[in-house]
């Protein structure tokens, strides 16, 4: 049974409790200003406009990557008014959120715990000491350490940043000729124009993660952790395209066996007590191996993509709200999994690149009994670019179904409904 959202407040004397959000989207200070909290909003200034404005009590505008800025203003807020919490349900948010709390002796996850997970070597080599899924996995700067380690190895092998998500960076080196090319366009990736929004550190590009190439489809498993309980609400089954790695479709809930999903289970919750989650969500990237499941990577947050969209349709259970307000006492623990009801996909506009001419559709998507959200970011002059990682979608489409196998169908359906006409750019 799902518990409703409660109101009930682990009270501050003479007001709301209050919580620092850094970062992430307009939705999340919605929600927490839905729970009844007092919200302090740390953003960067291009991020924050009059939507925020009803939902926000302070705004802190600035780089909130750079903690040493950060850090002496939330004291301050502090020391005038307490927080009861830092919260981010942002990937570049997570590492200052844990730090802040940790300064200010808030509790929540540990600083140890979010770069561990931020951290793909570290997180290998934790995993490896435990003995949990063992993969090889080394670090390299060179086609010489690449062609080396798929020697050692076997090809194909993967490439990607040690520190990024989002697809970005991330390679298949077929065989030892690969080896020069794709570490001169990791390399290249480098000298992009990104913004402190686009990575999480500065050096990403300098070196790259190796791992040996996993078999078999992905599946990622969204959960909810409550004092070190582990609780798996859905399992999003994934279809991957472009020339990378980059998703492009969805759907819940997962069509694996019920043996598989037991053992995934069992799989993520002893990853998540090896890197020392103690509360609040996480979304774990898993293979289903011929050698049986195997981690990718993990997040201390809600699956992006529209990953909450589908779960909540799908099992009832909005993920955000719980990892806001559930450290408050504003949302009850689950006791377990919640069952499901229906399935729900999303399906991802991955048109040709080039300048947009014409968009049409739009209108008969939104009408038909199937749709449940679309979002598009391009129109006629704008620019769709090549696909190379999750920013480069333009848009999405969500479909609900009596199954998983009828939404999927619903959201290509209505996917190729909606025509982004493009011709190249000179």
């Amino acid at each position: 049974m799902i518990p409703p959202i409660g109101t009930r407040f682990s009270a501050i004397s003479g007001g709301r409790p209050r919580v620092l959000i850094v970062g992430g989207a307009l939705q999340h200070v919605r929600k927490a200003r839905q729970l009844g909290l007092d919200v302090v909003h740390a953003q960067f200034p291009d991020e924050y406009d009059r939507g925020h404005w009803p939902c926000v009590d302070q705004a802190l505008l600035l780089d909130y990557g750079d903690v040493d800025r950060l850090l002496p203003l939330v004291r301050a807020l502090h020391e005038d008014r307490p927080f009861r919490a830092a919260v981010s349900l942002f990937e570049l948010g997570l590492l200052p959120a844990a730090r802040v709390n940790e300064a200010l002796g808030l509790g929540g996850e540990s600083v140890a715990t979010v770069e561990l997970l931020l951290d793909k070597w570290r997180m290998r080599r934790r995993l490896a000491a435990r003995g949990i899924g063992p993969v090889a996995a080394g670090v390299g700067r060179s086609a010489r350490e690449l062609r080396e380690f798929g020697s050692a190895h076997g090809f194909p092998v993967v490439v990607k940043p040690i520190s990024e998500s989002g697809s970005l960076g991330v390679f298949l080196v077929r065989d030892p000729a690969d080896a020069e090319t794709v570490a001169e366009r990791f390399r290249s990736l480098g000298a992009g124009r990104w913004s402190a929004k686009d990575l999480s550190r500065a050096d990403s590009f300098d070196a790259f993660l190796m791992e040996e190439f996993l078999d078999g489809p992905e599946i990622s498993v969204e959960t909810l952790t409550f004092e070190g309980r582990h609780v798996v609400v859905a399992v999003t089954d994934k279809e991957c395209g472009g020339p990378g790695f980059v998703e492009i479709g969805h759907s819940q809930p997962s069509g694996c066996p019920a043996e598989t999903l037991r053992e995934v289970g069992r799989s993520v919750a002893e990853f998540l007590d090896a890197v020392g989650l103690r509360g609040g969500p996480a979304h774990t990237e898993v293979k289903l191996t011929s050698r049986g499941p195997r981690i990718v990577e993990s997040h201390n947050r809600v699956g992006g993509d529209r990953i909450n969209e589908l779960t909540e349709t799908v099992y009832g259970v909005d993920m955000e709200r719980y990892a806001l307000g559930a450290g408050f006492g504003l949302v009850e623990p689950l006791t377990g999994s919640p069952e499901p009801r229906g399935g729900a996909a999303v399906r991802f506009l991955t048109p040709e690149p080039g300048r947009v001419v014409e968009v049409t559709g739009v209108d008969a998507v939104r009408a038909d009994p199937a749709f449940v959200d679309l979002r598009l970011g391009v129109r006629p002059g704008g620019e769709v670019p090549p696909l190379a990682w999750n920013e480069d979608k333009v848009g999405h489409v969500v479909a609900r179904g009596d199954t998983a196998a009828e939404a999927i169908a619903h959201s290509r359906r209505l996917a190729a409904a909606i025509r982004v006409r493009t011709e190249p750019v000179a």
